[in-house]
């Protein structure tokens, strides 16, 4: 794997420093946010990363290579470039042979970061099972890789796009812990709650660093999902946003967007229904979820810093 891996010198030196230390994924940049606002909000999100006290890794694959730590160059190539391809975990193989430019997913940006030794990723909204999964047995492999991972994922929950209540039934038959941050609910992505109950509540990130060094410590693999609500301020309700989604959802069946497609689909029509207010609910969330990701990678990188 090693021949396969770049990673940039901040980021090499800050893990064998053991200094704290936030995955990104790049399909955020390339498939879930229009340009300018996909440049500019994954500049933002390293940005308050590094002003928290923590270093950011931007995953993506470039020329043959999985690339951690992109440059501001590079990130704007994955905002810009019309080749860029989406790259989960069964794509990678592809994409580095064929040298193609891949947009990592969350499902790959996990599996990257556990290689890597990067305990902690800050995205926007976690996959999971889609509606109507009867028919289209369409379950995001995002589900799978947090149950194989050991790294944890600060989201605003789960996309709202979803079929949330089976999302949070197939985490708790993969064992995986679904926080809910500051509050008893579970998050959908645009709305602070679902009508879904996270598994356990936390109230601060030295709770979760010493919910995930406790874990590891009793050799339980897999990752954890801290459920991270979108600010109130820029919260569309659960009910709003759910009409204008289940519009959109009509519309992809009746164009036929199915697979990896539906979601960024999904998004832009969204954002048109809503005359860009999601987009803007979109953006802020990210940035949250950065923040709290750099605050749970350095309380984490604490604690095991303390017990060395």
């Amino acid at each position: 794997m090693e021949q396969l891996l770049e990673i940039s010198q901040e980021v090499q030196e800050s893990i064998q420093n053991n200094l704290p230390v936030v995955a990104l994924e790049t399909t955020l940049i390339s498939f879930g946010l229009p340009y300018p606002e996909n440049y500019q909000t994954g500049l933002e999100m390293e940005r308050i990363i590094r002003e928290s006290g923590a270093i950011p890794a931007t995953i993506g694959v470039v020329d043959g290579k999985v690339k951690v730590g992109l440059s501001c160059d590079e990130i704007k190539r994955f905002a810009t470039d019309s080749a860029v391809t989406k790259v989960s975990v069964r794509d990678m193989p592809y994409a580095l042979s064929q040298n193609l430019l891949g947009a990592t997913t969350i499902a790959s940006t996990m599996m990257i970061a556990e290689k890597v030794n990067i305990k902690v990723f800050a995205t926007g909204g976690l996959g999971g099972v889609h509606r109507k999964v009867e028919e289209t047995w369409d379950i995001s492999a995002d589900l799978i890789e947090i149950s194989n991972r050991s790294v944890t994922v600060v989201s605003s929950g789960a996309k709202s796009i979803l079929d949330l209540p089976k999302t949070i039934e197939y985490l708790e038959t993969l064992s995986v812990p679904v926080i809910g941050y500051q509050t008893d609910k579970f998050a959908s992505f645009y709305s602070r709650e679902s009508g879904v109950l996270a598994n356990y509540r936390l109230d601060s990130v030295n709770e979760i660093a010493a919910l995930m060094k406790t874990k590891w410590e009793l050799a339980l693999h897999g990752g954890l999902l801290i459920a991270n609500p979108v600010p109130a301020d820029q919260e569309i309700p659960y009910d709003v946003i759910n009409f204008y989604i289940e519009e959109a959802v009509q519309s992809a069946h009746e164009e036929g967007v199915k697979g990896k497609d539906i979601t960024p689909y999904l998004l832009k029509k969204i954002n048109e229904l809503t005359k860009g207010e999601s987009l803007q609910t979109n953006m802020a969330l990210v940035k949250s979820n950065a923040k709290v990701g750099a605050e749970i990678a350095i309380a984490y990188q604490q604690l095991i810093n303390k017990d060395s």
